[in-house]
């Protein structure tokens, strides 16, 4: 994920980051594509398709879709 910036005479690449932040964990794990997030969604925290969804989605999800709430947040957007 990424954009380009004209800055002046310059263009420049600009990451897009996607921060996941689990319950009370005050480190985000971060990630540069939904597909990374999903994988590591699936095989790590071992959510659910639906429960998946939920996130991407919304942003938020919670019990009883997840043992724990997750939140997803997109810091340099």
């Amino acid at each position: 994920m990424g954009g380009t910036v004209n800055l002046g005479d310059t263009m420049q690449t600009r990451a897009y980051w996607l921060d996941l932040h689990i319950q009370n964990d005050l480190h985000p794990r971060r990630f540069d594509a939904l597909d990374t997030l999903r994988v590591y969604l699936r095989r790590v925290e071992r959510l659910s398709d639906e429960a998946i969804a939920e996130l991407t989605q919304t942003g938020v999800v919670a019990p009883p879709l997840s043992r724990l709430v997750y939140r997803l947040e997109r810091p340099f957007q």
